[in-house]
């Protein structure tokens, strides 16, 4: 069984959900949960980042790119004042790129904000 289909079933129990409970969050079926738990279909990406969202932890984490299943791990960096990603955030970094690293996402940061300040498009 792929590490995808053991993490989510095993999140899902930790959380206490049901397939079907999990099925209602995600607007899918219950058979569509146990199929991914069962490793006999894959999800999508945008399928991933639902169950990622749902069950609190990251498409990364799910993947087996991590052993951090903390969707916003503690570190000395962390002030507490950082605000959770809007959808449309999410839905920015995920199409910039899912698996850029901290550097990486440092310079699209300041991209995005020379493209703000000169009001262009990127």
């Amino acid at each position: 069984m792929s590490i995808t289909a053991n993490r989510i079933k095993e999140l899902r129990t930790q959380k206490k959900l049901t397939q079907q409970g999990l099925a209602d969050i995600l607007n899918s079926s219950r058979g569509t949960v146990a199929k991914y738990e069962g490793d006999e279909r894959n999800p999508s990406f945008a399928m991933l980042s639902l169950i990622a969202d749902a069950l609190d932890t990251t498409v990364d984490y799910l993947q087996g790119n991590t052993d951090i299943p903390a969707k916003y791990p503690d570190n000395e960096n962390n002030t507490g004042d950082e605000q959770p990603l809007t959808d449309a955030q999410k839905q920015v970094a995920y199409f910039i790129d899912p698996n850029a690293t901290a550097d990486e996402i440092e310079q699209i940061k300041k991209l995005v904000e020379i493209a703000k300040l000169s009001k262009r498009r990127l």
